[in-house]
């Protein structure tokens, strides 16, 4: 995994940690991280392939924490607990705008509609709830200078289930929606989405249908630097809402009714008014050209009069009379029990440079958010561990609270005091507002204003006139007080709603049920900002009767620009977002928790008394299962539902002997598995070598009857003609005996003449002449040989040639006994000192002679052994003294660090039972290792001193694990280790020469290689480490 996947888990914790670790994820394509339970989702302003139905299958009914961070793991806890244990979920989604959290509030719903069941009302319900999000986007969404699809409202959805956690329907509630977009738009951004889908998607007959032309310039109200967005298609978005609208239900007539209202919308914006003065020298208005004004009563089905005096006039009535007065030019132009899983998609905190009404209430929201997110998470942790028995350390975090109090205080909050103002009789302006705000709130601590007494100064020159700052949980948000009174109004003069009840348009009349004379009410009604202070009441009030599940949405940067990572912008957003102290909540004592039958069904295979089956308490099964791996007491408490694990490293402790176990399981199941299939094959085969040899058998004794009847005839044709040479034989003989008979006779004749005449000459005169030649030759040979005997130099290899080819064994054999005493001559010069160190060095050559190229240059210098003269030297009296054995070797080598490949010196002692270590300047032994615990010696075949020293594991002395050392005494020392451990153990010690090997560090198998480098210092090779696997050594 990249990272840390939960934050939890987090080593060290701190900002700089948390952010690396988001920054780390993120460079990685991993947007999705984990504090505990919330999911914190990083915007990657790119489409990436993790939500593809294979994704969604794999994180099917899964464990929460089985698989990687993922958005579809908290969408599955959530419908799963939705589903099997009856409880009402809620999905809260929040962030910045721009994070990602119309995004993320698809893709819950997308995952909850993939889950759920089957079947033609069901398929048609899901379809239904998951288009319903282009209509929302298409009228509620638009382009800001942060986000491209930028909520312009809150959306609040119940998907509503059965029993079987089938879904039966949706209830979607909507806040604020910020209708002064309509009617002017800051500079970089677009008015809502279907304006410009319309003119780009509808079809040359709904255009003219709707009067409406393709050209934006023609319409006042969408402004025009923004009005094509990179990446966006307006024309194919279109389509798709018309296929969604059908979809979600609305009829094609219905359809046409709201596209007509659009269009009617687009075109207001195109009514000018002109200033005109009536008789008694008042002012009012007239509208310029009637042309649009025509064809939208044409649309809305409205008479032309009626709504030309609508927005001309305005009646004011009190009591029984009725008062109508005019318009001026301004004043006309600016006016079963079901489960249930909730889903909330709410615009995010916003600072702009100019922040109006609409961000006022946007970041009260975003707060009011923050508190429950406080009171359900934060608070929630805390009180785990009191209901669960669980001491703990009380962790302090900032309630905002009080920021919400001074927004919605019924007396004195800034709601309550504009509608003070907005509803109190006289003058009302931004100004007195303002004035009132600096009069209640001056001495609040989140309060500022140029007059205000929390201001740095008695007036605050950074602000301006008409300005408030507030100090959210956010940020700082300095607030216009420019339009607060008029958006608190949020007036529709009785006229307007009247006309509007009047047309024959059956959707523009059914959107103001007002307009109806038979249901005038006198009475004002309530201003937007209680409207949405009611509205935010009651969604509070509904999130807190469900579990929450939380989704923190993180924006990366300001580009909107994938693979940029700001970290300042994130950690602006860590801190308002309270993620710090949320982990820091969930580690207060103990950072992981679980409750125990997950965590003895988990764990159990690593204990015999819990697997396969444990039929006691989970609680107890858990409490044998720690005692078994011997986790000290002190790293985990026993709640009364819950185990808590203090340490994270306990936890991945507990992965890793699971791991290990689960390959254990795996391979027993093969073996088992194997030998069944063994077993099966063996009786399949022993059954078919049964009928096969059946068949065999016959066929083979026929073969067989019918080769001994060929043989017999074959043995006969031989018997009869065995007979026949028989007889030849004997005739044959008898003949031979006859011949040699008279043959014998004529030799013995001969041999008797011969045997006389023979008398008369001399007998063995050729073999004495033949032995008296050897003689002479065999004298004239030892007799050169005296003089051209060899040195007697044991390495002298001169021989005289051979004279004569028949002395060549006798030549090789005389060379042979020569040079065996004069070797014999040579040694009995030598003293019995001079004879062990011959001794070493023949040894040395044996073990190291063509395999380490430092030998030959060690072949020519004496093995003196102490080197340091310890018993001489004042300086190591205090070692001499801890001493009492013989010191074979006493030497400085360089002890190698095991964790950087950082030398330092050492003193190098070796004894007839002991290998001992000792700091060079004060002589104090550092380590003693007795020679039955050394069990390899290990060097590479370069022409460089290092070698690494093995220890028996599991001794004392191999706590820290091997030794590596550097010396210009490498041969010599490894050569009297061996000698003196055979000595000592009768076991001969491994000496292994490989330019690549192992050795135990701590806990860690680390790979020392030696390579071929250049070195900066000369010809001394050097050391490093590399990683916790790897330390090269570079020789030159």
């Amino acid at each position: 995994m990249i990272g840390v996947g939960d934050m939890v888990l987090l080593e060290p914790l701190n900002e700089e940690t948390v952010i690396n670790n988001l920054k780390k994820r993120f460079d990685h394509s991993e947007i999705y991280t984990y504090i505990g339970s919330v999911v914190i989702s990083v915007n990657p302003y790119r489409s990436l392939p993790i939500y593809s139905p294979e994704k969604v299958e794999d994180y099917r009914n899964r464990n929460f924490y089985e698989l990687s961070p993922h958005i579809f793991a908290l969408s599955d806890e959530a419908y799963r607990s939705l589903r099997d244990q009856d409880k009402d979920q809620c999905i809260l989604i929040t962030g910045e705008s721009g994070a990602g959290k119309t995004e993320a509030s698809k893709l819950v719903m997308s995952y909850v509609a993939a889950v759920c069941g089957k079947g033609a009302e069901v398929n048609q319900v899901k379809e239904q709830l998951l288009q319903s999000n282009p209509v929302l986007e298409a009228f509620g969404n638009a382009k800001t200078v942060r986000n491209d699809n930028s909520s312009r409202f809150g959306k609040y959805m119940d998907i509503e289930f059965d029993f079987k956690g089938d879904p039966l329907g949706g209830v979607i509630s909507n806040y604020l929606l910020e209708k002064s977009r309509v009617v002017k738009q800051p500079r970089g951004e677009r008015n809502f989405h279907v304006f410009y889908q319309l003119l780009s998607g509808g079809s040359e007959e709904l255009l003219n249908k709707l009067k409406l032309e393709r050209d934006f310039s023609r319409y006042n109200y969408l402004s025009l630097d923004s009005a094509k967005v990179n990446g966006v298609d307006d024309a194919a978005n279109f389509r798709t809402v018309r296929n969604a609208m059908q979809i979600v239900g609305f009829m094609d007539h219905e359809a046409e009714s709201v596209l007509e209202v659009v269009a009617a919308v687009l075109k207001l914006g195109n009514i000018e008014f002109k200033p005109e003065s009536r008789v008694n020298g008042l002012d009012e208005s007239k509208i310029k050209d009637k042309n649009e004004l025509k064809e939208i009563c044409e649309l809305t089905g409205i008479d032309q009069s009626v709504l030309e005096r609508a927005f001309s006039f305005r009646t004011v009535e009190a009591k029984q009379e009725k008062v109508s007065t005019t318009l001026n030019v301004a004043q006309a132009q600016t006016k079963v029990r079901k489960k249930v899983m909730g889903v909330l998609d709410i615009y995010g905190f916003e600072i702009f440079e100019d922040n109006s009404f609409e961000q006022f209430i946007i970041n009260y929201c975003n707060e009011k958010l923050q508190q429950i997110f406080i009171e359900l998470t934060l608070k929630e942790e805390q009180e785990e561990y009191i209901r669960e028995g669980i001491e703990w350390t009380h962790i302090e975090y900032f309630n905002n609270a009080i920021i919400c109090d001074l927004i919605e205080n019924n007396t004195n909050g800034i709601l309550a005091m504009l509608d003070e103002e907005c509803l109190r009789p006289g003058t009302v302006t931004d100004e007195t507002f303002l004035e009132k705000l600096n009069q209640v709130c001056a001495t609040h601590q989140h309060f500022e204003s140029r007059m205000s007494k929390c201001s740095r100064f008695l007036n605050d020159t950074s602000l301006p006139h008409s300005c408030f700052r507030i100090q959210h949980y956010a940020g700082k948000v300095l607030y216009q007080v420019e339009g607060f009174v008029d958006k608190n109004n949020d007036l529709l003069y009785r006229d307007l709603s009247q006309a509007m009840w009047k047309a024959s348009h059956a959707l523009i009349k059914s959107l103001f049920p007002e307009g109806n004379p038979a249901k005038i009410n006198l009475k004002r009604p309530p201003t937007a900002g209680s409207q949405f202070k009611a509205s935010v009441a009651t969604l509070m009030k509904n999130l807190q009767t469900k579990n929450p599940n939380y989704i923190r949405c993180i924006k990366p940067n300001d580009k909107k620009a994938a693979h940029i990572f700001n970290e300042g912008l994130v950690c602006h957003q860590i801190r308002y977002l309270g993620l710090l102290e949320n982990v820091r909540v969930r580690r207060a004592g103990y950072a992981f928790r679980q409750a125990y039958e997950p965590c003895l069904e988990r764990y159990k295979m690593l204990c015999k008394q819990t697997w396969p089956h444990w039929k006691g308490p989970a609680r107890a099964g858990v409490e044998v299962l720690f005692n078994e791996l011997e986790i000290p007491v002190e790293e985990y408490s026993f709640g009364r539902s819950k185990i808590f694990i203090r340490n994270p490293r306990t936890l991945f402790k507990l992965e890793d002997l699971r791991k290990q176990r689960l390959e254990d399981l795996a391979t027993l199941i093969q073996k088992i598995y194997r030998g069944w299939k063994c077993r099966t094959h063996f009786l399949l085969m022993r059954k078919s070598q049964i009928v096969i040899a059946a068949w065999y058998r016959r066929y083979a004794q026929q073969k067989r009857y019918q080769q001994i009847k060929s043989s017999a005839l074959v043995i006969q044709s031989y018997i009869r003609g065995w007979k026949a040479r028989k007889i030849l034989r004997e005739l044959k003989h008898q003949k031979r005996c006859q011949e040699a008979a008279t043959t014998i006779a004529a030799y013995w004749h001969g041999t008797q003449v011969r045997r006389e005449y023979r008398k008369f000459f001399r007998a063995n005169a050729g073999k004495k002449i033949y032995e008296f030649t050897l003689q002479r030759i065999m004298q004239k040979y030892f007799l050169e040989m005296k003089n051209k005997v060899p040195s007697l130099s044991p390495i002298d290899k001169n021989w005289p040639s051979r004279p004569y080819l028949f002395l060549d064994s006798t030549h090789k054999e005389l060379k042979r006994i020569f040079h065996l005493w004069r070797c014999k001559k040579y040694r009995d010069q030598f003293t019995d000192q001079q004879k062990l160190i011959y001794e070493e060095k023949l040894e040395a050559s044996e073990l190291f002679k063509d395999k380490k190229a430092l030998y030959p240059s060690s072949v020519g210098q004496p093995f003196q052994g102490p080197y340091l003269e310890i018993n001489k030297n004042p300086k190591y009296k205090k070692l001499k003294d801890a001493i009492e054995e013989k010191i074979i070797i006493a030497e400085v080598v360089n002890k190698i660090n095991r964790a950087n490949g950082k030398s330092t010196n050492r003193i190098f002692l070796l004894t007839n039972n002991n290998l001992l270590l000792a700091d060079q300047k004060s002589g104090q032994i550092k380590s003693e290792v007795p020679l039955v615990d050394v069990t390899k010696v290990s060097m590479s075949s370069q022409n460089d001193g290092f070698f690494a020293i093995h220890l028996k594991e599991g001794s004392e002395a191999a706590s820290k694990g091997d030794f590596l050392f550097s010396s210009d005494h490498l041969i010599e020392m490894a050569t009297k280790l061996y000698r003196t451990t055979l000595s000592q153990t009768k076991q001969k010690l491994n000496i292994e020469i490989s330019d690549e090997f192992l050795v135990q560090f701590r806990q860690d198998k680390v790979c020392v290689k030696f390579i071929q480098g250049n070195q900066k210092n000369g010809s001394v090779p050097t050391c490093k480490r590399k990683n916790n696997r790897l330390l090269e050594v570079a020789v030159p």
